[in-house]
């Protein structure tokens, strides 16, 4: 049997995803993790990560490896996602295809040749970033022919009116929709796609309102915008002006039928556009001539059917919104993210839960997902991020991967991971001879007030120190996570929550200098 996933159950995929973001009941968290994707190759790293980073692997131990080289992530609420579409930006002397109901892959849009309307140029955003749909193009007669693909586009659309209408005398008719926010471009614009606005059917924007209701066909009969003429024929009565109906599954739709004087129809317009309709026929019986030959040659007009209740009801529909961006910025305006850090992993996580209760869903504004230790001495410059660190203690050694050091604040932070504990040299479960002691995930603690780090002497810890905060030089500074006796536990279970997003990136090493603004493009 044949089958088919339809577009409207991708768009409304993203459209539920949104919605879960959205709601009180979750939180999702844009994190970062992997600061040294090339040491201990095997264990979800590898030597060649920097110049080809491998890709993802899509099971329970590869999303537990990505949690627990987690760092920190920042949660994502109504202003970092947005629903996208392709770019497809308006350049003169270009042509776009058309908005048809009817693309497919025996009629192909006569521009783009594409089999489905959504991969098809049949809208434009403008230097002001304004949003249209292409009603008409210019083209007429049959796929194939010359004209049937349209004319260039010579004049950039500009009006706001709820309308279609013309920009110059190229043929091109319009239909604006909605203009992009300076906020959204500043968060959302890229050189692929373009947002559209998250709350389309309930916002209280009054330019977005005019356009819904404006293109409600159950409010207003104005639901078919054109008519495609595929075949003016011949022989219809000479010189005649006639309105008539069109015909089809729903009511009120009416256009103005014109012909020549060999009566070749010359100019199809619509005047009401009715409503309900999913299939429509010009009744072309009131021009037929009398007689047994009504006409020469039988013409083909094709109402163009918008979709759903009529262009601008329904934008995500309209403009196929299968697309969702989502947006984080992560700088040092807080020590949860340290700058002297590095990251190689991108992420989306679903409802992690607290560190203390983890049968609580954190609901930070952002998290620590890295244990901590204050320093009582400073480190030495040269230890490097992502360098091993190990500490022998009471339960035994342990040992973990420096993530960041903090200079001012004295601070490590450190996750630790299989790669530690597992054979090294096989790089899995194989047994080993010191397997009794090295294979013990044990936690830095206190006791003996030192950490030793890869290429230095050992530094002691300050455990002395308990609280979230620490005075330096006269200024209190917010640490991010709360210290007893000099360690930290982070601020979420990082064995929980779902990992519903891991892109494996270059390593990118952070500094006080720089921003990282991250887009994560989910496509349904």
């Amino acid at each position: 049997m044949s089958a088919v996933v339809t577009d409207q159950f991708r768009i409304s995929n993203a459209g539920n995803f949104v919605d879960s973001v959205l709601s009180t009941d979750n939180s999702y968290y844009v994190f970062l993790g992997l600061s040294n994707p090339t040491l201990n190759p095997g264990f979800g790293r590898a030597s060649t990560w920097n110049t080809s980073p491998p890709n993802p692997v899509d099971n329970f131990q590869y999303e537990w490896q990505d949690g627990s080289t987690s760092q920190f992530g920042k949660k994502i609420n109504s202003q970092n996602i947005r629903r996208v579409i392709r770019k497809v930006d308006w350049v003169v002397n270009l042509s776009y295809d058309m908005y048809r109901h009817d693309y497919s892959p025996t009629f192909n849009a006569p521009v783009s040749k594409t089999a489905r309307l959504y991969d098809s140029n049949y809208y434009v955003v403008t230097s002001d970033y304004n949003v249209y749909i292409c009603i008409e193009n210019g083209s007429t007669g049959a796929p194939g022919t010359t004209d049937a693909k349209g004319k260039t586009s010579k004049f950039e659309p500009t009006s706001t009116e709820l309308e279609p209408f013309s920009a110059g005398n190229d043929d091109y008719v319009w239909k604006y929709l909605y203009t992009v926010s300076p906020s959204d471009i500043v968060k959302f614009d890229s050189t692929e796609y373009i947002v559209v606005p998250n709350d389309w059917a309930t916002s209280t924007n009054s330019q977005i309102q005019n356009v819904r209701e404006a293109g409600d066909s159950t409010i207003n009969t104005n639901k078919i915008k054109t008519v495609y003429v595929e075949n003016a024929g011949a022989g219809y009565q000479n010189n005649k002006s006639e309105t008539v109906d069109i015909l089809g599954d729903g009511s009120g739709g009416k256009v103005v039928v014109k012909t020549n004087a060999i009566g070749v129809i010359t100019s199809v317009t619509v005047t009401a556009g009715g409503t309900g309709y999913t299939y429509g026929m010009i009744d072309l019986g009131p021009i037929h001539k009398s007689g047994a030959t009504p006409f020469t040659t039988a013409a083909k007009l094709i109402p163009i059917i918008p979709p759903s209740r009529g262009h601008g009801y329904d934008i995500y529909k309209e403009l196929g919104a299968d697309r969702v961006l989502v947006y984080a910025r992560f700088d040092d305006s807080t020590r949860d993210f340290p700058t002297n850090s590095a990251f190689a992993q991108v992420g989306i996580v679903k409802n992690p839960k607290t560190f203390s209760a983890i049968g609580s869903t954190f609901t930070g504004t952002q998290y620590s997902s890295l244990n901590a230790i204050k320093l009582h001495t400073t480190l030495d410059a040269t230890v490097a991020i992502g360098s091993s660190i190990s500490q022998v203690n009471t339960n035994g050694t342990a040992a973990g991967y420096l993530a960041s050091y903090d200079a001012e604040t004295k601070v490590i932070k450190y996750y630790q991971d299989r790669s530690l504990y597992l054979n090294q040299a096989s790089q899995d479960q194989t047994d080993y001879n010191t397997v009794s002691t090295k294979a013990k995930n044990v936690t830095f603690s206190g006791g003996t007030g030192s950490v030793n780090f890869v290429g230095a002497s050992a530094v002691s810890v300050d455990e002395g120190f308990s609280g979230i905060s620490t005075v330096v030089n006269d200024k209190t500074i917010d640490l991010g996570v709360s210290f007893t006796d000099g360690y930290a536990d982070p601020e979420i279970n990082k064995t929980t929550g779902d990992v519903i997003y891991i892109d494996n990136r270059k390593l990118v090493e952070r500094d006080s200098r720089q921003k990282e603004d991250i887009k994560i493009i989910l496509e349904f």
